[in-house]
């Protein structure tokens, strides 16, 4: 819309307003942007109600959309004007209540008269054309590269449901809605009702969708294209799945479908209410966001995260099954019952990441999905947690545009963990009562954090205030240590030693945790006891242990009940140091693992010491799970090892060098695994750094060579030509020339990129960083891509040439890209490079980043923090 027009606009809302003999308030008191404040919000939703929309679209797969919403809803009262959110659209038609008139519009809201709204039932009618969006929100259009075929998908999480209709877009807004779609009659439409019929008109077809139950914008959803479709009936609920049609072979059904149906038959059970909604359709869309979204019976996934070239391994079938359990627990915890505001979006996936792996864990062939749980998501909520921008679990959100702030971790597997505490702490059979009687009681309607807490405290007879106090609203990760001490074999004294994080989060919590005491073998370490233990505060003794055998190792938090961190006592770093091979129970081996990485960033553990450990220990391990845990630690090492160089870099080449050996040995060795022997595959790329190593990989690429049972599929290939040109290997640009002629997918257009952009030419990657930075056409997907691949960690010297430029420019990229761009940005090109002049120049930004986003403050605390935790376990290796 041009300025002339909108002052226009203006004018005449003006004279209307004044028309009107009785005084106004005035007209908005939101400012001109997208984002309404909490406080708007409930002002709005105090005074509407009862809200139901009636939407109409005409797609074409053309770069523009049209659409007409009818808004009908109640308002409590005249006394003051009324805004309907709607981003950037041209409006053609606008009415309300029958009256058509100029819309009062500043292209992200509509600001509706007063004068010609009705105390009681209204109707707006608003006709529209927009553009699609691009950057993964809103009504997302995407034209696959393969086959030129245009696919549609809506993500609205947070507020970008505005980007697509009009609507009251915060989540305490419920309501119904009717679609109609006329699109290509080659195209599938997919929302949250079932189809009621479709009619050919020519070369469209019109769809009609019966009324929806009541849902929050941001769960509703419509997706459109020519979706390949696959059903499955032979459940209680009917189900289908949509993906692209270039990307049909890369989709193995019957997996989503058992992962599915044994998802619902759980939770029907242990919510004790039926699936709320009538169908269960699951779409695998391109250039997503995130991983997955839980739309209301028409959930979206990343194809980035479940799309494979060749059979699925049992990570990734465990990840699939993982987030179909997170997604289906949305649609009772989030979608049946939803939060009233943003800063209750913690609780929501909170929830739906600790019942979604207590789903796999318990209905699916993945029993250990806790210990992945532990090796994977609660690390990195401890590491979070041990951040200076660490925040409690339950913030305020000022506004829409702060919704995703702190959506992170401690978001998901903090909250996870505090729930599984609690979860221990009430009992399984109390906890299970509160959540079935706060989903029944809240059913189709919002509520708060205090609703369900109260619900949990009443099924198990317990006040939680003190508990929510210390869990909810104070930040950071509590530490404890045993402390025994032994007379003649006999254990005389032992408490539970508990420390704060620092000094400025000073809060100790009650947890309720089990206490393992093991004594060493010849073959094996001994389990003698667990013995269950709530403590509290600095102290806790522990008086039904004394008289026990003197143990070689304490455990404080046997079987991972709690989420605190657990610093050995020095007989037992000893015992766990020496003897792991002994551990035959692997969640111990696996946490006794994760002890000594922590002794490694917290500087009690030389990286050198560490990574002898791993050499000696690790190639005998045999548990799939542990062998990722640890080489995901050695990935981390690898990254360390490349930003401490010079200083270091004859040992890091050295350490380096023997970590490759050691995974081609276990390549070579795990023919009969495919699984297994993928897993340190990928590990040997990451840590192909001799000449070798990189010849190695071009004959295995050119078939020169071959390893025993490992086949070369699309993925890996990829892996290994990105890897050939990061360090620039004479072959790999003839690699990746000839790769990107044979794969013009989405998938391989953005590998390729990803490989060229890694190359260490220092000219290319300025002219990278300036197209991120200046070109706005770029889609956001290859955007990403690119700020993924931009700086490797090898690549320390070509970072610095341009780590000026990217400080000195952050702040007005801040101000000008918005959040979604920002949070990649910001953790991608934030330059990190362990030196303590980095320190100097971040810490010069921080204190003078008033301007500074709080997404983008928030990242640059962690950089600092990141470079001096680099430096730390600098100065304690042995050269």
């Amino acid at each position: 819309m041009n300025l002339l027009h909108t002052a226009v606009v203006i004018v005449i809302s003006v004279v209307l307003a004044a028309c009107n003999s009785t005084p106004r308030e005035p007209i908005s008191t939101r400012d001109a942007s997208a984002y309404i404040s909490q406080q708007s919000a409930a002002q709005r939703s105090a005074r509407v109600s009862d809200v139901h929309y009636d939407l109409d679209f005409t797609l074409t797969g053309g770069t523009t959309f049209s659409a007409t919403t009818n808004v009908n809803f109640n308002l409590s009262d005249t006394n003051k004007a009324l805004t309907l959110d709607l981003n950037q659209a041209t409006i053609s038609h606008f009415s309300i209540n029958g009256k058509k008139v100029y819309p009062n519009y500043n292209n992200r809201y509509i600001t509706l008269n007063p004068g010609l709204l009705v105390s009681g039932r209204n109707t707006v009618e608003v006709q529209f054309t927009r553009a699609h969006s691009t950057n993964g929100e809103g009504l997302h259009r995407f034209v696959d590269p393969v086959d030129d075929k245009v696919y549609l998908y809506s993500h609205f999480e947070p507020a970008a449901a505005q980007q697509m209709f009009a609507v009251f877009d915060q989540p305490d807004l419920k309501a119904t809605y009717t679609l109609s779609v006329t699109a290509p009659k080659e195209w599938t439409v997919i929302s949250a009702m079932r189809e009621s019929s479709t009619t050919e008109q020519g070369d469209t077809r019109q769809w009609r969708f019966p009324q929806s139950p009541k849902l929050s914008p941001y769960n509703f959803s419509m997706h459109a294209g020519p979706y390949h479709q696959w059903t499955d009936n032979s459940g209680k609920y009917p189900l289908r799945l949509f993906a692209r049609q270039s990307v049909v072979d890369q989709v193995t059904p019957q997996d989503w479908f058992t992962y599915t149906q044994q998802g619902l038959t759980f939770f029907d059970e242990y919510f004790g209410i039926p699936y709320p909604f009538k169908k269960y359709d699951q779409v695998l869309v391109p250039d997503f966001l995130y991983g997955a979204m839980e739309n209301a019976a028409a959930i979206t996934f990343s194809e980035s995260r479940f799309l494979f070239n060749t059979e699925m391994t049992a990570t990734q079938k465990q990840r699939l099954a993982g987030v179909i359990m997170h997604e289906m627990a949305h649609q009772w915890f989030g979608n049946l019952v939803t939060m009233k505001w943003w800063n209750g979006l913690w609780l929501n996936e909170s929830f739906a990441s600790f019942m979604g792996t207590l789903a796999t864990a318990e209905a699916t062939e993945f029993t250990h999905a806790w210990r992945s749980f532990y090796a994977n998501n609660k690390q990195s909520a401890y590491h979070l947690d041990s951040q200076a921008s660490t925040h409690p679990i339950e913030v305020p959100v000022a506004t829409t545009q702060n919704a995703f702030d702190n959506i992170d971790a401690i978001t998901y597997s903090k909250g996870a963990s505090a729930l599984k505490q609690l979860n221990h702490l009430l009992g399984e059979k109390a906890f299970q009562t509160g959540v079935r009687n706060y989903l029944t009681q809240y059913s189709y309607q919002n509520a708060e954090l205090n609703d369900f807490i109260t619900s949990l405290g009443k099924a198990a007879n317990k006040n939680l205030t003190t508990w929510s106090q210390q869990w909810l609203y104070e930040a950071g990760v509590n530490s404890i240590q045993a402390s025994f001490s032994c007379e003649n074999g006999r254990i005389t004294q032992f408490s539970l030693n508990q420390t704060a994080a620092s000094d400025a989060l000073p809060t100790l919590r009650e947890q309720h945790v089990q206490i393992g005491l093991f004594t060493k073998g010849r073959n094996r370490l001994h389990h003698n006891i667990s013995m269950p233990v709530t403590y509290s505060g600095s102290t806790t003794n522990v008086t039904s242990l004394v008289g026990l055998y003197c143990p070689d190792l304490v455990y404080p938090n046997y079987q991972d009940w709690g989420f605190v961190k657990v610093n050995l006592d020095p007989v037992s770093f000893n015992t766990a140091k020496q003897s792991l091979r002994l551990v035959k129970d692997p969640l111990l081996r696996s946490m006794l693992w994760q002890s000594l990485w922590d002794s490694v960033e917290d500087g009690s553990l030389s990286l050198n010491d560490y990574i002898g450990t791993v050499l000696v220990n690790l190639p005998g391990e045999i548990d799939y799970t542990i062998v990722g845990q640890v080489l995901s630690s050695l990935s981390k090492t690898r990254i360390y090892l490349d930003k401490m160089a010079p200083i270091n870099q004859r040992y890091a080449q050295k350490a380096i060098r023997a970590i490759e050996q050691m995974s081609l040995r276990k390549v070579m060795i795990n023919s009969q695994n495919r699984d297994v022997q993928r897993r340190w595959f990928a590990n040997y790329i990451a840590f192909a750094r001799s000449q070798d190593a990189l010849n190695n990989i071009d004959a295995l690429l050119n078939n020169k060579a071959s390893i025993k049972g490992l086949t070369l599929d699309q993925d890996l290939r990829w892996m290994m030509i990105s890897h050939l040109n990061r360090y620039d290997h004479p072959s790999a640009m003839y690699w990746l020339r000839k790769e990107r002629e044979l794969d013009s997918s989405d998938s391989g257009q953005k590998s390729a990129l990803a490989a060229e952009v890694s190359r260490p030419d220092a000219l290319k990657k300025r002219q990278w960083l300036t197209r991120i930075q200046q070109d706005t056409n770029l889609p956001f997907s290859k955007q990403r891509t690119i700020m993924d691949n931009l700086y490797p960690s090898e690549q320390k010297s070509l970072s610095a040439v341009t780590a000026e430029q990217r400080l000195t420019t952050l702040a007005q990229l801040d101000q000008d890209k918005g959040p979604v761009f920002m949070r990649s940005y910001a953790k991608d090109l934030i330059p990190t490079d362990c030196s303590y002049g980095n320190v100097s120049a971040l810490q010069h930004l921080q204190s003078n980043s008033e301007q500074l986003s709080d997404g983008t403050q928030r990242a640059l605390k962690e950089a600092i923090q990141q470079e001096q935790k680099c430096l730390l376990i600098t100065s304690k290796m042995s050269r």
